[in-house]
C-alpha cells in the first residue's frame, strides 16, 4: 500500500490535493456548453467511484506495507462505515451547492467564496476533533486568516466586475449556494477521519478503515446520497421546467467523459488528501488542499476570462488576493514543520 512516509511526501501530495480540488470545476465550464450540471453531476459521480475503485486496488493493494483493499474493507467496522459515509452525506450535498453556484455566479467566484469558507471553518474542526501535537496552531491560524482576508478581495472584485451578460438574480443566487456550500463542507473531512485511522496507515486499528478503503466507501456514499440530493435541484429550479433521468441519455459520448473526467480528477486529489494526512496532521492535510481556491480563481481568471474588461482596481485586488492565499499556504505548511 502507498503511504506518505515523511513531511516532505505529504505536503507533496496534499500540494497535488490542492491542484485537484482546484482544477475539476474546469470540466464542468467544458459540459456546461450544452449541458446542465444537474446531468454533468451524475457523470462526475461515476467518474469518483470508478476512479476510487482503482486508486483501491493499485495504490492501496500493492506493496508490503500496510493492509491490502479487500483485507481492511472485510473487516471494517459499521460504525467506521457510517462515520465515512455520513461525511459522503455531507460532502454530496456540499459539492452540488459548489456545483450549482459554479454554473450560476461563475468558477472564480463559486471556488474562492465557497471552498475558501470550507477551509477556515474545517480547519477549525480538524483541529478540534483531531488535534496533531506537531501542528503550531498559532501559525496555522495566521495562514488562514491570511486566506480569508483573500477571499474577502476576491469577493470585492468580484462585486466591481460588470456582470451585465449574467443574470444578476441568478449571481446572487450562486453567491448563496456558495456560501451555504462552504459552510456545510468543512464538516466533511473531520466525520471521514472517524472511520479512517490517519494516525496508523501501516496497521489500523481494528474495525477501522484505510484511506484507500474509505476512499471507496465515501465514493459509494456520495453515489448514493446523490441520487436523492440532485433530483431535489433537478425539479425544483424554477428557471427551468425540471430534468427527467432520461434526460441524461441524450448526451454524447464527449459530453459524459469529461464529467467522468471531472470526478477523477477529484477523486486522485481527495485519495492523495487521506494519505498525507496521517503524516501532515488532519488540519494542515485539510488546509492545504483547500488552497484549491486559488488553483480556480487562476483557471477563472486567466482561462476563462470571468474578470475580462474589469478596471484596473480589480486586477489589483486580484494580485492581493493571489499574493495572499500563497503567503496563507506558506505558513499552513510551515505550521507542521
Amino acid at each position: 500500500m502507498f503511504i506518505a512516509s515523511n513531511q516532505f511526501l505529504a505536503v507533496i501530495l496534499c500540494v497535488i490535493t490542492m491542484i485537484c480540488w482546484g482544477s475539476w470545476g474546469n470540466t464542468q465550464k467544458l459540459a456546461a456548453k450544452s449541458w446542465r450540471f444537474e446531468l454533468f453531476y451524475w457523470d462526475y459521480v461515476i467518474g469518483m467511484v470508478l476512479f476510487s475503485l482503482l486508486m483501491a486496488f493499485t495504490l492501496g493493494s500493492f506493496g508490503k506495507v500496510g493492509i491490502p483493499f479487500i483485507a481492511n474493507i472485510s473487516q471494517a467496522s459499521l460504525t467506521s462505515i457510517a462515520w465515512v459515509l455520513g461525511g459522503a452525506g455531507v460532502f454530496a450535498v456540499s459539492n452540488i451547492l459548489l456545483s450549482a453556484s459554479t454554473a450560476k455566479a461563475g468558477m472564480s467566484v463559486a471556488f474562492p467564496l465557497g471552498v475558501g469558507l470550507a477551509l477556515v471553518v474545517g480547519v477549525i474542526n480538524n483541529l478540534v476533533f483531531h488535534p496533531n501535537p506537531a501542528t503550531n496552531t498559532l501559525v496555522l491560524l495566521i495562514g488562514v486568516a491570511l486566506v480569508v482576508i483573500a477571499i474577502v478581495c476576491n469577493g470585492i472584485a468580484s462585486g466591481k466586475v460588470d456582470k451585465s451578460e449574467r443574470d444578476p438574480a441568478e449571481n446572487r443566487k450562486g453567491i448563496i449556494y456558495a456560501v451555504l456550500a462552504g459552510l456545510i463542507m468543512s464538516f466533511f473531512s473531520a466525520l471521514v477521519y472517524n472511520g479512517v485511522d490517519i494516525n496508523n496507515f501501516e496497521s489500523p486499528a481494528e474495525g477501522m478503515l484505510t484511506p484507500y478503503a474509505g476512499l471507496v466507501v465515501f465514493s459509494l456514499g456520495v453515489a448514493a446520497f446523490t441520487v436523492f440530493f440532485n433530483g431535489i435541484f433537478s425539479l425544483n429550479d424554477p428557471a427551468h421546467t425540471g430534468i427527467r433521468f432520461s434526460d441524461y441519455f441524450k448526451g454524447d459520448a464527449k459530453t459524459h467523459l469529461v464529467g467522468m473526467l471531472g470526478g477523477a480528477i477529484w477523486c486522485l486529489g481527495t485519495g492523495l488528501n487521506y494519505v498525507s494526512a496521517g503524516t501532515a496532521g488532519a488540519a494542515v492535510s485539510y488546509a492545504l488542499g483547500q488552497g484549491a481556491p486559488m488553483i480556480a480563481a487562476i483557471w477563472g481568471v486567466f482561462i476563462w476570462k470571468e474578470f475580462k474588461g474589469a478596471k484596473k482596481s480589480v486586477n489589483w485586488l486580484l494580485g492581493l488576493m493571489f499574493t495572499l492565499f500563497i503567503a496563507g499556504l506558506a505558513l499552513i505548511i510551515l505550521a507542521n514543520n
